[in-house]
């Protein structure tokens, strides 16, 4: 990363403006810009998330923020309602009263003096939710925004479910709302009516996973704010990027093939982080990139901004397995649209555990071949959305292979790229009403390491597409499992793997009970989106990640990052257990001391369906002086072959004192998950 000192205008900046809401919430904002837009007015940036501008994100903020100021724009991040220094109550995600404070305060920018009329929202994952609803309810002042590792479909294609099945992620993300919306604001900012404020957000919480859960299928719930159900409704410019070790790689081929905007894409080997601060790397020069973009489509530069490809995607090369990795060696190709006419499908057959080529030789047998995985299969899968810390990509397949239905290619005589979502279609039949199936690709070296390269899931019930459905144990179905897309290369002298299992846990919630599933060989394909390897590809290339020099901050106590699957081979009791702690840091500009905790657990007892458990359980501290609060709050997901079980705690401390506590225990009926 190179900090940068010197940019074309002169920074201030204001730490906590008060935004008036219709009902008289205030929100709280942090505003960069420049000196001299108190006489010549800019155009305002805003990004709109609920994790804490006054400490939790600011280093984050520090970087960015007066770094676009600095290139002539007035940045803002704003509190949500009911989290940092904004007043109200945060109740769930992307709530219609989330979206309408939006565009109030939209309108509340285009308003301001320093404002030139001209807004923009950008952000990553919530602030890049935000900003693409917020785009599709077409306030007037916003012209263009800029997202970064988010989704346009909330049900099939966010970190609750996936194809029907619900994630563990569910559970993970539930627990991490249910911390932060508990927290205080700060008195040194909002003064005593601190606790005042702290007790209304404590009333007013509980675990969100409870109203996730009632919402198994895709309903009105999920249709809201879910931009797939009317692109039409986006009407300005989208940058659009993401990365292939993120859980939202799929959204920004998406927007490319169906918005009638102008737009552009970006997916690197990323996992859920801006493309400058990108890990995996190679990080980029993405800041440059964004100030391209709002300097043209807010101030009406012509600076080619909208030449070249319409995405620009990162072709990796193959790697060994391995749970984190600093750098994935590959490069920069270009899709002048979506869907690229340079990508052809090319289909697979799928005969006895062999993918053969574009036609099945005469005489290849066409068995039923059957699988019922145990509950292990999935302990080497990951995180659904990898953060990079601690290590969460998929380790080596082959111990998960032991479980699953496996289809090999022949040996690669020549490279092979695809780019884009390659796709299962089964013939087949189960012998149980609620069944999944989990399809992996990987790639298989000559000797026999196996690195997953995309994958995906999808509850039987819901082969349709529609509402879902029981199925009829012994019927023959057919489905489409379709896999997250990816930019990949495999070497020649590599295999192609399919792997095929009933379950997949911990990343996904397993059946109510075991599943045979016999598929159809030779009536079951394997597509793959096919990019010629002599493409052309522009020379594409990004300057380097810069910034401005973050915040000071100052680590008191170490951070701890852990990530350990264990097995008792006396009572056949395994777990997966996730430690994410930051330590203590001393933001030094504020003199606030924060500790945040996380604890995942995920375990279950031989193959028994209803043994699955998850728990989350998070620790946040604030203290400064004499002033001392902590929250405790945890989630625990249980279940029988008819129910979920939730359970959750909340205990609030003041000085050492427990100041608030309660229980909540709910159960909800399985919809056929």
């Amino acid at each position: 990363m190179r900090y940068v000192s010197q940019l074309p205008h002169a920074v201030k900046e204001e730490e906590h403006v008060l935004i008036p809401m219709p009902d008289g919430v205030r929100l709280s904002a942090h505003v960069w810009r420049p000196v001299s837009s108190d006489t010549e007015p800019v155009p305002a940036v805003l990004e709109a998330i609920p994790y804490r501008k006054r400490d939790l994100s600011s280093v984050r903020d520090s970087m960015h923020h007066p770094y676009l100021a600095g290139h002539g724009y007035a940045c803002v991040r704003l509190d949500l309602r009911g989290t940092g220094d904004s007043e109200g109550v945060l109740l769930d995600e992307y709530l219609e009263q989330e979206q309408r404070d939006a565009e109030e305060v939209l309108a509340w920018l285009a308003d301001q003096p320093w404002c030139d009329g001209a807004t923009g929202m950008m952000g990553i994952s919530w602030g890049a939710f935000a900003a693409l609803q917020t785009a599709a309810r077409r306030p007037p002042s916003l012209r263009a925004v800029v997202l970064a590792s988010f989704t346009d479909d909330r049900y099939d294609d966010d970190m609750h479910y996936m194809g029907g099945a619900m994630l563990s992620d569910n559970l993970a993300e539930a627990g991490t709302m249910f911390a932060y919306a508990t927290c205080p604001p700060d008195p040194a900012v909002v003064g005593e009516r601190w606790r005042d404020m702290w007790h209304e957000r404590l009333e007013a919480s509980g675990p969100w996973v409870v109203e996730w859960l009632r919402h198994q299928r895709r309903d009105a719930y999920w249709r809201h704010a879910s931009v797939c159900e009317d692109y039409g409704a986006v009407r300005v410019p989208v940058l659009a990027s993401s990365g292939w070790a993120d859980g939202y790689s799929n959204a920004v081929t998406r927007l490319l093939e169906h918005l009638d905007v102008p737009r552009k894409g970006l997916v690197g080997p990323w996992s859920h982080k801006f493309p400058h601060l990108g890990e995996p790397g190679p990080a980029i020069g993405y800041l440059q990139e964004v100030v391209r973009w709002w300097d043209h489509w807010l101030k009406g530069e012509e600076n080619g901004v909208m030449d070249g490809p319409m995405l620009k995607s990162w072709m990796q090369e193959s790697a060994p397995p391995s749970t984190s990795y600093e750098e994935r060696p590959g490069r920069w190709v270009g899709e002048p649209s979506l869907p690229s006419p340079q990508v052809e499908s090319r289909v697979h057959p799928l005969t006895a555990h062999r993918i053969e080529e574009a036609e099945a030789p005469d005489g290849a047998p066409g068995d039923w071949l059957t699988v019922s995985s145990p509950l292990s299969v999935g302990q080497y899968a990951g995180k659904w959305a990898s953060y990079n810390a601690p290590p969460d990509l998929p380790y080596d397949q082959r111990e998960e292979d032991g479980g699953s239905l496996v289809f090999d290619s022949a040996v690669l005589a020549e490279r092979l790229e695809i780019l884009g979502a390659p796709t299962v279609e089964l013939e087949f039949t189960v012998d149980r009403p609620v069944a999944q199936v989990a399809a992996r690709l990987s790639d298989v070296a000559p000797g026999g390491a196996s690195t997953r390269v995309s994958y995906g899931i999808l509850n039987l019930t819901h082969r349709g597409g529609g509402d879902p459905e029981p199925l009829e144990p012994g019927r023959t179905y057919r489905a489409t499992v379709r896999l997250n897309g990816i930019a990949q290369a495999f070497p020649a002298g590599h295999r192609l793997r399919l792997s095929l299992s009933t379950s997949y846990w911990p990343l996904a919630w397993p059946p109510p009970e075991p599943v045979m599933l016999a598929v159809k060989a030779r009536a079951s394909t394997l597509t793959l989106p096919v990019r010629p390897v002599r493409a052309p590809d522009e020379g594409i290339a990004f300057g380097e990640p810069e910034a401005v020099r973050p915040l000071a901050t100052e680590q008191r106590v170490p951070p701890e990052q852990s990530w350990r699957v264990s097995r008792d081979l006396v009572d056949y009791h395994a777990a997966l257990d996730i430690v994410k702690d930051s330590g203590t840091t001393h933001y030094t500009d504020i003199a606030l001391d924060v500790g945040r905790r996380a604890v995942e657990r995920y375990d279950w007892t031989a193959d028994d369906f209803t043994s699955p458990r998850g728990h989350s359980a998070w620790t946040m501290r604030f203290s400064r002086g004499d002033w001392d609060t902590r929250t405790e709050t945890t989630t625990t997901l249980t279940c029988d072959a008819d129910h979920f079980h939730v359970h959750a705690t909340l205990d609030a401390y003041e000085g050492g004192e427990r100041v608030f506590s309660r229980n909540w225990r709910e159960t909800v009926r399985r919809d056929l998950v």
